[in-house]
């Protein structure tokens, strides 16, 4: 961007947030104009994205293979697989690709771009690959393991007794195995990376939108793409505004700037809530909010001491007061609203047992220790409530904040405390998709470096539960693979482990009533190809 174009831009916003009635012109009819902060949007690449924000773009300049309907999750919609079969024995998944697709480029998708595609996670081993990998893939076994017996069939060949549903919903939600255009890519590769440095600030998909460009941390534009197979998209152009601001964002949401606008926290939520022109849309996703502990600290590693920190969370009153608007109670490590989760245990704070139980434990006086938290809400108001009543019992825990790559940095690196913090996938409606990042560790050693399990990186280990979790997976039946989680999560229970959930997360964005057919996505796979906007002659101020 030049020097002028940056003083002309920044002109602009300035005149924006000093109210200059002149200037509180609505947003186009035909453009969706969406502010977000993007200081997680680091990269294009599918198989390198990391963060929600990202894939609720790539989801749009791409198309999978098959989708997730946003009101009914376990429902598997189909995308650029017209039909699917999984095979008798479980082990492999056939798809029947649809005729006449054609990339962005011109070029004719075919199953052999899927292939590609899906090889190229794997060989790049980035970001994306960890679910798949779980799944036993890796770059050695891929190319067998996934081909193209024609131009319009795909075969996913599992190296692993799974449960194929599973990676149906993967394939759905994730949004890493979306089709590529291979020829595209290939042409703009560099030393064998795949793509990936072209990808990163590129798009070559199939997508209802086509991208313009992005400006890292300032504004990405899409346009609509032409000819798109299931019908053009209704909107001409999409536009993400970086605003990291919360008060920023909720300024050009009451004043018509911004059609749709997420990151808003919640007492700018609130503030928001009675105006007659904007609507509140509510998310219910599948990660968790937690405290955790380290078992390679000597203190958590006694099963004493962490049952008395059961006991010193208020989970009734966090919830009540510090995360309306951000979660709502749970304490399961399964997600609510699946049939395999269990009622909540019940858990509230007790002092007068969280005492005895560390007296138990050897420490009548209590002990030091830090607690580690992001400082952002709600994450550091929760862990100064913890704080407070972890005192009480005579756990004395020094707050330490931080970025991401600070607080979560220390927990890869299994050299912790406490710790408030949220994860746990949940992002494919399967209990194995929490279970998978919460609570299996099938290798508990330093040197494993097992990152993306969370049960790795609090030293939580015990073989039983990871066979448990092992066998419930590939369990064919229903209501005993039904019975099989109810079972791990009781048997969890019973070994205090060494996470514990406190709330389950709930996001909110701000959508303008001009607005139509916006529906957000638990999964962040939200899709913008049908949404439209009653244009602002008829709209009236509301519709």
């Amino acid at each position: 961007m030049t020097i002028r174009t940056r003083c002309g831009a920044w002109l602009v916003t300035l005149l924006l947030l000093a109210g200059s009635a002149s200037l509180q012109a609505k947003t186009p009819d035909d453009q969706l104009i969406v502010g977000m902060n993007m200081n997680n949007l680091l990269t294009l690449d599918p198989a390198a994205m990391t963060g929600n924000e990202v894939v609720g773009i790539v989801v749009n300049l791409y198309d999978g293979l098959v989708e997730l309907d946003p009101r009914q999750l376990t429902t598997v919609r189909p995308a650029l697989a017209e039909s699917w079969q999984i095979a008798p024995d479980n082990r492999s998944l056939s798809f029947r690709l649809r005729d006449g697709v054609r990339f962005h480029s011109g070029n004719p998708l075919t199953s052999a771009d899927a292939v590609w595609s899906m090889r190229r996670v794997l060989h790049l081993n980035l970001a994306q690959a960890s679910v798949w990998k779980s799944y036993g893939f890796t770059k050695d076994n891929v190319d067998q393991m996934i081909d193209a017996p024609d131009a319009q069939t795909l075969v996913v060949r599992l190296p692993k007794p799974n449960d194929p549903r599973l990676v149906l919903y993967s394939l759905a939600a994730l949004g890493s195995m979306v089709v590529l255009d291979s020829k595209t890519v290939q042409a703009n590769a560099v030393n064998n990376d795949w793509g990936n440095r072209w990808l990163t600030t590129h798009a070559a998909g199939s997508g209802p939108f086509r991208l313009d460009g992005w400006q890292a941390k300032d504004v990405l534009t899409m346009s609509r793409a032409p000819g798109y197979w299931r019908g053009e998209a209704k909107m001409r152009r999409v536009v993400f505004r970086h605003l990291q601001e919360s008060q920023t964002l909720r300024l050009m949401m009451e004043k018509g700037d911004l059609d749709i606008a997420s990151n808003i926290q919640i007492p700018d939520v609130r503030a928001l809530r009675n105006d007659p022109d904007l609507s509140i849309h509510s998310v219910r996703r599948g990660t968790l909010y937690y405290l955790a502990m380290s078992m390679k600290d000597a203190h958590f590693d006694s099963p004493k001491v962490r049952e008395a920190i059961r006991y010193l969370v208020d989970y009734q009153g966090i919830n009540k007061s510090l995360m309306t608007g951000y979660g709502i109670l749970h304490q399961r490590p399964i997600q609510s609203g699946m049939p395999a989760t269990l009622p909540d245990p019940g858990y509230r704070l007790d002092i007068a047992r969280a005492r005895a139980l560390l007296v138990e434990a050897g420490y009548p006086d209590g002990f030091d220790t830090t607690l580690r938290v992001l400082a952002d809400q709600p994450f550091l108001n929760v862990a100064i409530a913890i704080q407070s009543t972890l005192m009480q019992a005579g756990i004395r825990a020094r707050i330490i904040t931080g970025t991401g790559n600070q607080i979560y940095g220390a927990m890869r690196d299994r050299q912790f405390g406490l710790l408030v913090g949220r994860g746990g996938s949940g992002v494919e409606p399967h209990p194995h998709s929490s279970l998978r990042s919460l609570v299996y560790n099938p290798d508990n050693a330093d040197s494993a470096r097992l990152t993306n399990f969370q049960g790795w990186r609090t030293g939580f280990y015990d073989a039983q539960l990871n066979r448990m979790i092992d066998e419930a997976l590939v369990e064919r039946d229903a209501e005993k693979q039904r019975q099989a989680y109810f079972a791990i999560q009781q048997r969890y229970d019973r070994l205090i482990p060494a996470l514990m959930p406190i709330s389950q997360m709930v996001d909110s964005v701000v959508v303008n009533n001009r607005v139509q057919a916006y529906q957000p996505h638990p999964s962040a796979t939200t899709f913008l190809r049908d949404v439209w906007k009653t244009p602002e002659s008829l709209a009236g101020g509301t519709p």
